[in-house]
């Protein structure tokens, strides 16, 4: 399993969690339950191939970190989706910007430019391009007002992306 697998699943995951009131860790060990797990391969391939002990290191890290921490990564979120309300994002939109916010905030380990690019590749899976490109300026506006990143670090990351350039 790939890291960006893992990433998809804790978005996954974060996406369930949302509107629930089940504690993180309850949610993971039923999840990961390996009988249960293997249900769901059937239905995904997403799921065919159970976490190693280091991918479900990351994935509990990245579903427990966007749970605790979710207040605070939608505080940034509205901040810099001008104009936007939370409830107008999707659901999904908003399990991968958590997700992305929460890399770039509490995970050194994670590459900004790499948090930010696998954000946006996981959109596109789910979103309509406008979506995407709302997420990749979200996150571009993002590094600029809180990392002082210079517009060019934004832009790099779009142009990985093959999206849009974040307005400056």
């Amino acid at each position: 399993m790939t890291r960006t697998v893992a990433r998809e699943i804790s978005v996954q995951l974060g996406f369930g969690l949302a509107d629930q009131p089940e504690d993180a860790g309850e949610a993971l060990t039923r999840f990961f339950d390996r009988e249960y797990f293997a249900t769901l391969g059937a239905e995904n391939a997403l799921y065919s191939e159970y976490p190693d002990k280091k991918q479900l290191a990351y994935i509990e890290t990245l579903v427990r970190g966007t749970a605790e921490h979710r207040d605070g990564l939608d505080v940034f979120i509205e901040k810099y989706a001008k104009g936007w309300k939370l409830t107008r994002i999707s659901r999904i939109a908003l399990a991968i910007l958590r997700t992305a916010l929460f890399e770039l905030l509490y995970m050194d380990e994670v590459p900004d430019s790499v948090a930010i690019n696998e954000a946006v590749e996981l959109a596109k899976g789910y979103e309509e391009p406008e979506t995407v490109a709302f997420i990749n300026g979200i996150l571009g506006a993002f590094m600029r007002g809180e990392r002082c990143a210079e517009p060019t670090d934004a832009r790099e990351a779009a142009a990985e992306a093959d999206m849009p350039v974040p307005e400056t």
